[in-house]
């Protein structure tokens, strides 16, 4: 829901897929954990291992699942994911610019969503939307401008 009671006018969410194949690659860590640990010679490093990775992708997982909507828009502004699933509303009179950011790392280019209040930069690639950070930035720079329009503001 927006500030003015109506459901946002877009959210962006991770594909469905994601939490499925954390928690698969999850009880799979975990088989390695357990049968490592049951054979005759346990390998406790590998037992460790598996275990600690089994957890980390549980819990991505199901971070995915409780808060996966990681952006929306509406009249009112913006909402943002922060921290493992809460959520951060910002007045679209706070959000400074909305731009369409590249970073370059070991030959590869990563797209991101970069919403700039000042205070913070929210960055979101097209893992937390589920669509191209292109389109994203392009439908939130719509959505500011008709929001801007209907309060009055230039």
């Amino acid at each position: 829901m927006d500030e003015f009671g109506g459901p946002p006018a877009r959210q962006w969410r991770v594909a469905p897929v994601y939490p499925l194949v954390k928690a698969a690659g999850a009880v799979v860590c975990a088989v390695i954990a357990v049968v490592s640990a049951l054979s005759a010679a346990a390998d406790r490093q590998l037992v460790l291992l598996a275990g600690v990775a089994a957890a980390g992708l549980l819990v991505f997982a199901a971070r995915d699942v409780l808060a996966p909507v990681h952006l929306s828009a509406g009249r009112g502004g913006l909402t943002v994911i922060r921290g493992f699933a809460g959520h951060r509303h910002i007045p679209w009179a706070e959000v400074q610019s909305i731009r369409l950011g590249e970073r370059q790392r070991l030959g590869r280019t990563t797209r991101l969503v970069e919403i700039d209040t000042g205070e913070r930069l929210h960055l979101l690639s097209s893992y937390d939307l589920g669509a191209q950070p292109e389109d994203v930035t392009e439908e939130l720079r719509r959505l500011r401008f008709a929001a801007a329009g209907q309060s009055g503001r230039p």
